[in-house]
């Protein structure tokens, strides 16, 4: 720990902010690598864990699930190790957290012939990359937005979602043909040696000071954080409940193209944060939420009352086009009210409340669905975008700037 938590002592002088795109890119890049990570093998484990190892579609799932369950977990303590010991230690963290878990991959498809040592080996692999996850995005955050400015808070912020979605539609198609040709292994090898690379790129960065000053408890956070936090939650469960139940509810409807809805959900989504990022600082966080929360409600009425695949196709687009500036329209608005030593924590935990919103939709969404039919489950989705609608009134109304 001492070796790298030398590494970003606090200096006497900051470099000059620079939020130019290509220089945000620096940071950012760690996230992709990160979420490239975490996309080689998600198409893989499901089907290598109930065809080939012969355990239950409950046991796929799980294996799947337990990495946000470490996500979560982690979120706080990765912003304390950004606020305390440096971005630079964080994403360096993450990047390693992100190679063991693959190293780990390697050794269960080693294991293949031992059934439950190998499982059981995919689960700790599966714990140490939400912790890699948790580091390597949050630390990455906190570093771009150090680097480039606080004014430049939300084009980092949006920068950095892009890259979630582009490492995973990069990292998921990948990892399905590396393991069609070479096996699982070689997806395990293939991260080591991109992690391996991007630890290198990260150690030659130059850190950023270490922020003197009062850094909040964990109670203080989750006082400060959690109404944005719910807003942000709420907002999300449309993009959730599309993510996890659109090809179930394809097929319900005896339909086409589910793949193609979350085409278009990424493309609306990717186009928004391109073009429209500098709305955030031009109108106000609270403003551009308001509006991208309509536009999202909007998508998610049109998905729950979709009589033909073209309505939900287009539903979904709008959608991603109304969610794509909440979390750092809301982020914003967050960021501006805490002192910039416990930025880290903060932003940590305030992403948290995205992950939760995952862990959440499967049962209770799923639930619904099982009462009232697929389409109950856009339903739910739309009441929580207005409930987060909601949120975020109250909060512009009662927040000063």
């Amino acid at each position: 720990m001492s070796l790298f938590a030398s590494a970003d002592i606090p200096v006497p002088a900051r470099p000059a902010a620079n939020g130019n795109t290509w220089h945000i890119a620096g940071f950012v890049y760690f996230t992709f690598i990160c979420y490239v990570s975490i996309g080689l093998p998600l198409a893989v484990l499901p089907p290598f864990v109930h065809l080939r190892m012969g355990y239950s579609t409950v046991a796929a799932g799980l294996l799947i699930s337990i990495q946000y369950i470490a996500t979560v977990l982690s979120r706080f303590w990765a912003g304390r190790i950004c606020d305390h010991m440096g971005a630079r230690v964080s994403v360096l963290w993450g990047l390693a957290g992100c190679g063991a878990s693959a190293a780990l991959l390697v050794g269960a498809a080693a294991l293949n012939s031992i059934l439950w040592l190998s499982f059981a080996v995919l689960i700790f692999s599966r714990l140490v990359l939400g912790v890699g996850e948790s580091l390597a995005s949050t630390g990455s955050s906190v570093w771009g937005i150090t680097s480039a400015g606080s004014e430049h808070t939300a084009k980092v912020i949006g920068l950095n979602g892009i890259s979630i979605y582009c490492g995973v539609a990069l990292g998921a198609p990948l990892g399905v043909i590396l393991d069609q040709r070479w096996g699982l292994s070689s997806i395990g090898a293939v991260t080591i040696l991109i992690c391996a690379v991007s630890f290198a790129m990260a150690w030659r960065k130059s850190p950023v000071a270490v922020v003197p000053g009062e850094h909040f408890p964990f109670t203080r956070v989750m006082g400060r954080v959690t109404p944005y936090g719910m807003g942000l939650a709420l907002g999300s469960i449309g993009y959730c409940v599309l993510a996890t139940f659109v090809t179930l509810f394809y097929a319900s409807r005896h339909w086409n193209g589910a793949a193609l809805c979350l085409t278009a959900y990424g493309i609306g989504y990717i186009v928004v944060r391109l073009l429209f990022m500098k709305t955030i600082p031009h109108y106000g966080g609270f403003s551009v939420a308001m509006v991208s929360l309509l536009v999202a409600s909007l998508g998610m009425l049109m998905l729950w009352l979709a009589p033909s695949p073209w309505m939900a196709l287009s539903g979904a687009a709008i959608n991603g086009v109304g969610f794509s500036l909440v979390f750092p329209a809301i982020g914003v608005e967050l960021v501006k009210r805490v002192p910039e030593s416990s930025r880290g924590t903060v932003l940590g935990v305030y992403t948290a409340f995205f992950d939760v919103s995952f862990l959440v939709v499967g049962p209770v969404a799923g639930a619904l669905i099982g009462v009232y039919g697929y389409a109950s489950g856009f339903l739910f989705g739309l009441i929580c975008v207005l409930a987060s609608f909601g949120i975020v009134v109250v909060l512009r109304r009662t927040q000063k700037d």
